[in-house]
């Protein structure tokens, strides 16, 4: 799954270039990294119908890992093993895994806009589970944003209609997999920096898969592994795009953007696989987006509450 989402912060590290407000960059950035994910979903679905989700998640984390080397070797200057969140670390590379592995099962027998239109409600997810783990307050709007975006996922899945899929439930779990990975990315913000969190996903992410492929392997030709690689330079590409649009823009600025890629993927979809939306999906998506849109909009009225408060005076100042 190849959501865009707001990454982990580095500003307690020192390392990173101050925040800058260039909202006009960023949001070109953020488009720019839609075709990157959209490119990557579409080519693994295009390999699913010859290699398992298995070995195709193996081959993008493989390359993951390799673009990450520089940042595992002890005295390098980008060396970024240190971290005070090891466990964190590891649950949080096993939940993106799982987030990857369940979308790329799901494009095997579903339409890649389906597909991605289920996997963009994770924020729906990041709203529940963020009141368990971060003890965040959810306001009644919140709650009825995260229910019109559930009704958008019933209108897609239609389930007990003929034209329900169970594979349908795919995406839906790797949208719950990348939302604990987000929740796990704000429970280290400030404190880790992306490029350590990275690091220690490829890994994690590359061991556990090592582990499983070879009771699946299929033999790949040489084109497929040339796809594999795509993959992995593509979704990699494509997430760190993202870490650096959010140096010069909120995430409320950002998030209506990133549902470009179901464009891209739509129209990726229609010109090497034939697939053509149906109303349904169109629908679905339609509720799925004014959800998240809200959801962003909400965040920034928070997040600005928080800001005027903060500013304020104390009274025994």
């Amino acid at each position: 799954m190849t959501t865009i989402s707001p990454p982990l912060t580095e500003a307690s590290t020192g390392s990173t270039p101050a925040r800058v407000d260039r909202p006009f960059r960023g949001i070109a950035m953020i488009l720019a990294s839609t075709v990157f994910l959209g490119t990557s979903d579409v080519t693994a679905k295009y390999l699913s119908h010859t290699l398992p989700a298995v070995e195709i998640a193996w081959l993008r984390f493989l390359v993951f890992a390799l673009i990450m080397v520089p940042a595992m070797i002890p005295g390098s200057p980008l060396f970024a093993l240190r971290t005070g969140f090891l466990n964190l670390q590891i649950m949080r590379g096993a939940t993106l895994l799982g987030s990857s592995l369940f979308f790329i099962s799901g494009l095997h027998y579903l339409p890649i806009a389906e597909a991605s239109a289920t996997g963009f409600v994770s924020p729906i997810f990041v709203t529940a589970l963020s009141i368990v783990f971060l003890s965040e307050k959810v306001g009644v709007r919140r709650w009825i944003a995260t229910a019109v975006g559930l009704l958008g996922v019933l209108v897609i899945l239609r389930p007990g209609s003929g034209a329900f899929h169970p594979a349908a439930f795919f995406p839906i779990v790797s949208a719950l997999s990348w939302a604990a990975t987000l929740i796990m990315t704000r429970m280290m913000s400030g404190s880790e920096r992306a490029i350590t969190t990275m690091t220690y996903s490829s890994i994690v992410g590359l061991l556990i898969l090592s582990l499983v492929v070879p009771f699946v392997w299929v033999a790949p030709s040489w084109s497929a592994v040339l796809l594999g690689i795509l993959i992995g330079l593509t979704s990699t590409a494509g997430q760190w795009i993202v870490v650096l649009a959010f140096r010069y823009a909120d995430a409320s600025v950002l998030a209506p953007f990133q549902y470009i890629q179901l464009l891209w993927v739509s129209t990726f979809g229609f010109l090497l696989f034939s697939e053509v939306p149906d109303i349904w999906t169109v629908s679905g998506a339609a509720f799925i987006i004014a959800s998240g849109l809200y959801t962003a909009h909400r965040e920034r009225v928070r997040r600005s509450a928080m800001r005027t408060v903060a500013a304020e005076p104390s009274p025994n100042a």
